[in-house]
């Protein structure tokens, strides 16, 4: 199967494509930003604070439906910094849930493979009593950095694809 791209960054790349939302949805004060280098990598950044019950920050980008197949993963060009990151996808906008996993970055630039079958269903940090990932399509992706502590964190991004 050729691999089916997902999002590429370049210098074109419009950043108001990815919207962040961070943990002020429930009292939190961590920060995150989203811009396009110069090199035309996305860069996900911030700060991630504990207080106020808070902890995390994510960026998502509603993409046009992915027709998915069995087997099919999600592979990520990535350069971040030695954290772990959870990437997860929506099979429909308007679930209240979504499917997560979790990587590690090794502060190199890395090709990530995800399969689809390993992200299990998830809401407000919970493990839902339901199957992992097995629908035939999704429509949305979401990086997003909750390690339970204080941190900076810089995710650099170039390229998603569906292989």
């Amino acid at each position: 199967m050729n691999p089916i791209l997902i999002y590429d960054f370049t210098t074109a790349s419009n950043p108001s494509d990815w919207r962040i939302i961070n943990d002020s949805v429930m009292g939190g004060v961590s920060q995150g930003t989203f811009k396009i280098d110069t090199d035309g990598n996305g860069i996900f950044e911030g700060e991630v604070s504990v207080e106020n019950n808070g902890g995390f920050s994510s960026v998502r980008n509603e993409i046009t439906k992915v027709k998915v197949l069995p087997g099919a993963k999600v592979c990520l060009r990535v350069k971040g910094d030695k954290k772990e990151y959870q990437f997860r996808v929506k099979d429909n906008i308007s679930s209240y849930y979504s499917y997560v996993t979790t990587f590690k970055t090794s502060g190199e630039w890395e090709e990530i493979e995800i399969p689809l079958k390993d992200l299990h269903p998830s809401f407000r940090g919970r493990k839902l009593e339901l199957p992992n990932f097995s629908k035939d399509c999704f429509e949305e992706i979401v990086f997003l950095i909750g390690n339970k502590k204080n941190e900076h964190f810089k995710l650099m991004i170039d390229k998603i694809t569906l292989k």
